[in-house]
């Protein structure tokens, strides 16, 4: 299933991801910062998506109260829930 959200608060805008049977397939951030997020994308492909949103839940970013890890299992649930 392949899913996009728009994110809030955060530098990155638009999270495009893909999961079959609870694995993350590929994830790309639009915006943000590039070198970071491509870092992220990759170490959580090939995990089961509860594992990424357990980990990266509630991650914030300076004074924020959110992050791109933060919105990424943002993305993951909001996925999921459609299924």
């Amino acid at each position: 299933m392949k899913y996009v959200y728009q994110t809030a608060g955060t530098c990155s805008r638009q999270i495009e991801l893909e999961v079959e049977q609870g694995i993350v397939q590929s994830v790309h951030f639009a915006g943000g910062c590039h070198g970071n997020l491509q870092g992220i994308a990759r170490l959580v492909t090939g995990m089961r998506v509860e594992d990424v949103i357990s980990r990266l839940k509630g991650v914030r970013c300076g004074m924020k109260s959110t992050s791109c890890p933060d919105q990424l299992a943002m993305a993951l649930e909001a996925a999921v829930s459609q299924v």
